[in-house]
């Protein structure tokens, strides 16, 4: 029996990994595919049923791993994400929120035919969208900064109100029944709220100042915290059912704030994340899974359709139209959204416990709540999932699909390297901290940023949706070195490349790692010094058409030096590296550095060769 346990979670947890990689590989939303698997397996074909396989240990399963999704998401949020916007962000999770809670209920009680009880309960449930759907789709849709900064906030701080608001309005029902409660229970509704939000201030404030103060090795500081996040969670489920979420949202945005000053923090974040992607998926999965065939054949009945439109076309677009009236979105925002807010994890989680204290309650209506529940969660996520991306795209409010680059470095070779993908039409960015190397760039069109961007603050002011690959060719390598691990991060290792200064200086290295090394640009002997000599000298960036499939590396005889391809069909840019091979079809476009004798050196006015990006 243990032996089948331990199988069945491996699979889940294998079959939700799986997921999100299907998801990116067929380009289809994430939280799309979990569904259908969690579907499939469960009262599809009846594989697997979690909640009966785990009994008691189900809920509380489902539980903290909802608590450190929220803890992940709440941890990530930054003030700055929202310049700009903030008015509109403050009105959406709070009047917004509300409109949408009376309209929800309304459409409950008439068009789903809920008590009005239920319905108020219902309503409060259903305000919620939550990181563990918007964030996948997110990832996905390549929105414009602040457009996506208004759904994440939304998401993460509304996440934990919705329930509050559901218990808000469960303690008033319970108050109007004759005999079944009365204000003092209302009065411990708000104690309980409060309660969680303090001890949510006083852990985060008290893990604060023990990392800051290396009270605990920088090894074990990611451990504590996720295990205060646990402690705090269930210490407050205890003081009340519900406000867990509260107090690991609000432990989130305080130690989110701390790592302005406690750079140790910042190592929680990517851990987090991971640890998020995987909870987020297996759990959808869990939950999908456990549902009932007689819970999804209830979702095809007219009320509760009905209910399901209303809440997609009236409910959402009109609590986010009032909400943002004179704030500083436009119309096409406005309009996005109010269209995207798919429901998850914790509406379905949620909304079984709320079903089962109001049927104790005698209300029979609530019994239905589990299969609105599903319906407006599977049909929000799979409308918003797939209309999010080509709905922003249509409306301007997100980057096509490119595979644009991020040079780190204002010299002469980047800015030949930069005006031949700008004449290809290849996004491109050139950053460095000295105005006077990128004042060339500007004059011709280049993007550019001045400034740093190795902190994270610095990068949140910029927009770097339109960038898939990072170059790093500045004439330090120590700097090149630095840039390529705190961008690789974020781009990831395969996107990230560095560019060496002198001959011989790296490849002999063995200080370096054999992963690094694959990512040096180019062949051995064109490092920096070498490019820039060869600029000056009258070479220049060319594009060849590739005749005929073949495959090319930097050590085939080739005229010239191969920088990058741009492959025909798929728009894809593969840099050349030290030791990569890579394929080419006809069609394909061939980049190389190339001498012309019949071209005088263009003696452009840079300072310095490189840039040092503090």
């Amino acid at each position: 029996m243990k032996e089948t346990i331990l199988l069945g979670a491996a699979v889940i947890i294998g079959l939700g990994i799986f997921s999100q990689w299907l998801a990116w590989r067929i380009s289809w939303p994430t939280i799309v595919i979990m569904s259908l698997v969690g579907l499939l397996i469960g009262p599809g074909l009846n594989i697997v049923s979690p909640q009966e396989a785990l009994g008691e240990f189900y809920k509380p399963i489902i539980a903290m791993a909802v608590a450190l999704v929220l803890f992940e998401g709440s941890n990530s949020l930054n003030i700055k994400e929202i310049n700009g916007v903030t008015k509109s962000v403050w009105r959406i999770i709070t009047v917004g929120a509300f409109i949408a809670w009376i309209l929800g209920s309304l459409a409950a009680h008439y068009i789903a035919g809920l008590s009005l009880g239920v319905s108020f309960v219902i309503g409060g449930i259903f305000i919620v969208t939550g990181p563990t759907v918007i964030i996948p789709l997110l990832r996905q849709a390549k929105l414009k900064p602040r457009t996506a900064a208004i759904l994440k906030w939304e998401g993460i701080i509304v996440d934990p109100i919705g329930p509050l608001v559901a218990l808000f309005a469960f303690e008033i029902v319970v108050v109007m029944q004759d005999h079944n409660g009365n204000l003092t229970d209302l009065a411990m509704f708000f104690v309980g709220a409060i309660v969680a939000a303090i001890i949510g201030v006083i852990v985060g404030i008290f893990l604060s100042y023990v990392v800051k103060k290396q009270y605990i090795p920088e090894y074990m500081t990611t451990p504590v915290i996720f295990a205060m996040v646990l402690l705090s969670f269930a210490l407050s489920e205890q003081v009340m059912h519900e406000t867990g979420m509260l107090c690991v949202t609000v432990l989130g945005v305080i130690l989110a704030k701390s790592k302005h000053f406690i750079s140790t923090m910042r190592d929680v974040d990517h851990f987090a994340e991971n640890m998020s992607m995987i909870l987020t998926s297996t759990v959808f999965i869990l939950i999908t899974a456990s549902l009932k065939r007689e819970t999804i054949m209830e979702v095809f009945s007219i009320e509760i359709i009905l209910f399901v439109l209303a809440m997609l076309f009236i409910v959402r677009p009109l609590s986010i139209v009032i909400a943002t009236i004179n704030t500083e979105l436009s119309f096409k925002e406005r309009a996005l959204l109010g269209w995207i807010a798919p429901r998850g994890i914790v509406a379905l989680t949620v909304s079984s416990y709320f079903a089962s204290i109001m049927k104790t309650r005698g209300f029979e209506d609530a019994e239905l709540i589990p299969a609105i529940t599903f319906a407006l969660v599977f049909i929000t996520v799979c409308a918003h999932g797939f209309t999010l991306s080509p709905l922003a795209k249509m409306l301007g409010l997100a980057h096509e699909k490119s595979e644009g680059l991020l040079i780190i470095g204002a010299n002469k070779f980047t800015y030949q390297f930069a005006s031949f993908c700008k004449q290809q039409n290849i996004p491109v960015m050139v950053v460095d901290n000295n105005a006077k190397r990128l004042s060339i760039f500007e004059e011709n069109g280049i993007e550019v940023h001045h400034g740093q961007i190795l902190t994270e603050e610095k990068r949140l002011e910029m927009d770097l949706t339109e960038y898939s690959k990072v170059l790093c060719m500045t004439d330090s390598f120590v700097f090149n070195l630095l840039s390529y691990e705190t961008l690789s991060k974020q781009f990831g290792t395969n996107n990230t490349f560095l560019l060496p200064v002198y001959l011989d200086e790296t490849y002999k290295d063995e200080t370096i790692p054999e992963f690094m090394k694959s990512h040096l640009l180019f062949k051995e002997s064109a490092v920096f010094e070498d490019l820039i000599y060869k600029i000056k000298h009258g070479h220049e960036i060319v594009g060849e058409v590739s005749s005929g499939s073949r495959k090319l590396s930097v050590h085939d005889d080739l005229d010239g030096t191969l920088l990058f391809i741009i492959h025909k069909e798929s728009k894809e840019i593969s840099m050349m590296t030290t030791n990569r091979t890579i394929k080419t079809e006809k069609g394909d476009m061939l980049v190389f550095l190339k001498s012309n004798e019949n071209t005088q050196s263009q003696m452009i006015d840079i300072e310095g060769e490189g840039s040092l990006n503090g």
